[in-house]
């Protein structure tokens, strides 16, 4: 056999083998299938209502009183007679409302403070301003700031509708009283002093007047 024959047939044999090698890996699919998987069965999505989650707490409240307790209660009892009533607004204002009753009370001059006053404790504090009076009594003071303000008790009377806050407040301020003469006989005017209190603020709720009165002090 001559050479040029035996490498015609060598040839031949080779491209015969790579073509069966070449059917064997393709097959005969068209394009790329990738593997299949086998996945889970899909199941439906499951929505549960928690009783008190999260979205219901009322971190107004809860900020302040302890969850259960009676202020608490009361407090939610307000709000669902007025929805309107916030816990931190109320505690803010009452914060302004002590600084301007208790300057207006060292100063001796109730009349922009009325409105907030119960009858009761608007006598009591007129009482001591003209005793000092009658005395020729005079009442130096500065006030520096309130330094905390916190929620002491909350009551709720669904029978009247008239709810009760008691507020603890720790005030700072520099109070002297002097006499006809001048002398000082209460307090000293170069050096301050906290002035704790506890003051208890009521009020109807759901009613067009939005302001509290100041009904105890202690």
């Amino acid at each position: 056999m001559s050479n040029p024959l035996l490498q015609l047939i060598v040839l031949a044999g080779i491209a015969i083998f790579l073509i069966l090698r070449l059917r064997n890996v393709l097959g005969t699919r068209d394009g790329f299938e990738p593997p299949q998987v086998d996945q889970p069965a899909a199941r439906p999505t499951r929505f549960e209502v928690i009783e008190g989650s999260a979205d219901e707490i009322d971190h107004d409240i809860l900020d302040h009183a302890e969850a259960g307790s009676p202020s608490a209660e009361a407090l939610a009892a307000m709000k669902r007679a007025e929805p309107s009533f916030g816990l931190r607004d109320f505690l803010s204002g009452s914060r302004q409302a002590y600084e301007m009753i208790l300057m207006a009370f060292e100063r001796g001059d109730l009349s922009e403070v009325r409105p907030f006053l119960s009858d009761p404790v608007a006598e009591a504090f007129q009482s001591v301003i003209d005793q000092r009076v009658a005395k020729g009594q005079t009442v130096q003071a500065q006030y520096l700031g309130t330094r905390d303000t916190s929620l002491a008790l909350a009551e709720f009377d669904p029978a009247t509708g008239v709810a009760e806050i008691s507020v603890r407040f720790v005030g700072e301020l520099i109070a002297a009283t002097r006499d006809a003469d001048g002398t000082v006989v209460e307090g000293d005017p170069k050096v301050s002093r906290k002035q704790k209190d506890m003051w208890t603020f009521a009020r109807p709720m759901g009613q067009d007047d939005p302001n509290w009165q100041l009904v105890a002090t202690g």
